[in-house]
């Protein structure tokens, strides 16, 4: 392997040089980490070897690794822990907006066989009675335009033209990232990606732009996405789910480039689906719904958390706000009270299997299905979050900002115990969150919890029907103050990652 050209040193440096970041973060998949070392010793002698490096600063450049959600996701919190100014992130990516840091994306670039792809492609469009879109995994973007090129040599041989083919590709939404403030609602088509080229389509306002992990295409008016066949390059993996399940209407073939096979019988992912909904008629049934932050960097997720909080309520039911990283059968066991839980995350990580879980796990728009009434299913499905957000604004300590160690101060609550805790203090979520974090350590003197006869919140319920409560650390004023989650509903709720 190429390694200046499959992790990009070069662009990778000038994008750091560029903007003048003294601290980067450099965030890697688990499949990826055997490269780390050799990857940050490549980008630092460029950085070093830089005409104008005598007049600037050291670059500190800081490897970050086992990601608390999914590494599809830019790490924010891992990066703000080193205070970095940006981070370069490798591999895999649903590219979803950054809350608070610049990105650079590096994709990679997984082999394929060009001329073997452009064949299959050219002999499915020759045979379809529909338009073809070209969808892909970002892995293979390198390859497309030289997919392109073999598609014009394939049609001469046939006599053919590729201009007489109805064909599209989709293009690449960025590979650089500045920090979202755009958390507005959008028409469940209209991504991230304003502004942007796209392959046909006379670029009108009535045009219809659609947008699904990192890629996006223009239809032109009169058109929908149901008319076109899609021909999604890549594997079989969480970005062809999205796909699958997103345009669930739309007939769909894959091109296998690692076993350079097209795969036509995608059943076993629109099976999926049938699942999804299965879950959706059980939480109807729910009473109290646990929301479980799966991302703290995605632009938005905090917004849909408050608006999930405020679905729930207005339907007579209790929610708490849980933060676990990656939710697991076990974690989950210890909130056995929870009928369902509500899964915040990005596109490719929101379809949990939970058929080992206790209660179901579902995503924001399967909520807004079970638990908004008269709502009915249309066929449509939606993995983003941010297509489902509404306009209500999410105020945190009197300005709109997105939470990043906590849901209230962007670090650690301190000093919560010598404050009175009264609405007068401030708003009455932090005395909430004041009184909740008071209720998990309420101990008596032989440091036993509460019993359960005498829980006077739900903290406290969920604390006193606990079998296990972590590592029972003594109380030590060097120590951080804990993990703070806002509670909610007519309880209030608090989650831990035991």
């Amino acid at each position: 392997m190429d390694l200046e050209s499959n992790y990009e040193i070069a662009r990778t440096a000038s994008f750091i040089r560029s903007r003048n970041f003294t601290r980067v973060a450099l965030q890697f998949p688990d499949e990826l980490l055997k490269d780390s070392t050799r990857v940050a010793r490549a980008l630092r002698d460029k950085l070093r070897s830089s005409e104008d490096n005598a007049s600037d600063k050291d670059i500190g450049l800081y490897v970050m690794a086992d990601t608390a959600y999914g590494s599809c996701c830019v790490d924010e919190v891992g990066a703000s822990h080193m205070t970095a100014d940006c981070v370069i992130h490798y591999g895999h990516t649903c590219l979803s907006p950054t809350s608070t840091l610049p990105a650079l994306f590096v994709f990679g670039k997984a082999p394929i066989s060009v001329s073997d792809c452009a064949e299959n492609l050219y002999n499915q469009v020759s045979t379809c009675a529909k338009p073809v879109m070209v969808l892909f995994g970002l892995e293979y973007a390198h390859a497309i335009h030289d997919i392109k090129a073999a598609l014009d040599i394939e049609s001469s041989r046939s006599q053919g033209s590729t201009s007489r083919l109805e064909l599209y590709f989709a293009d690449v939404i960025c590979s650089v990232m500045t920090p979202s403030e755009n958390s507005k609602p959008s028409n469940g088509n209209v991504g991230l990606d304003d502004g942007l080229s796209a392959n046909q389509g006379s670029g009108n306002a009535i045009d219809t732009r659609y947008s699904i992990g990192g890629l996006s295409w223009i239809l032109a008016e009169g058109h929908t996405i149901q008319e076109y066949l899609l021909y999604w390059v890549g594997a079989d993996n969480a970005a062809f789910a999205n796909a699958v399940l997103t345009f669930n209407g739309c007939e769909i073939v894959r091109y296998d480039a690692a076993e350079n096979v097209l795969v036509t019988d995608v059943s076993h992912q629109r099976r999926i689906l049938k699942r999804r909904y299965y879950l959706v008629e059980k939480a109807k049934d729910a009473n109290i719904i646990g929301i479980l932050v799966g991302t703290l960097g995605v632009a938005g997720y905090l917004h849909m958390i408050h608006q999930m909080k405020e679905l729930i309520t207005r339907a007579g039911k209790k929610a708490y706000t849980l933060v676990m990283g990656r939710p697991n059968p076990a974690k989950l066991a210890n909130f056995p009270e929870c009928d369902v839980f509500i899964y915040v995350s990005c596109a490719q990580t929101a379809l949990l299997d939970s058929k080992e879980f206790l209660a179901p796990v579902i995503t924001p728009f399967e909520a807004m299905l079970a638990f908004s009434r008269g709502s009915q299913w249309t066929g449509a499905y939606v993995m983003e979050f941010q297509s489902l957000m509404t306009s209500f604004p999410v105020e945190v300590k009197g300005q709109l900002e997105e939470a990043r160690f906590s849901f209230l101060q962007g670090g650690y609550v301190e000093d919560f115990d010598s404050e009175e805790i009264t609405e007068e203090n401030g708003d009455g979520t932090l005395a909430l969150v004041k009184a909740t974090e008071k209720a998990l350590r309420v101990v008596d003197n032989d440091h036993q919890l509460v019993t359960k006869g005498s829980a006077k919140s739900g903290a406290e319920y969920f604390a006193a029907h606990r079998s296990y409560h972590g590592l029972g650390i003594e109380s030590n004023n060097s120590l951080p103050e804990p993990f703070l989650i806002e509670p909610t509903g007519i309880f209030g709720g608090v989650g831990w990652d035991g």
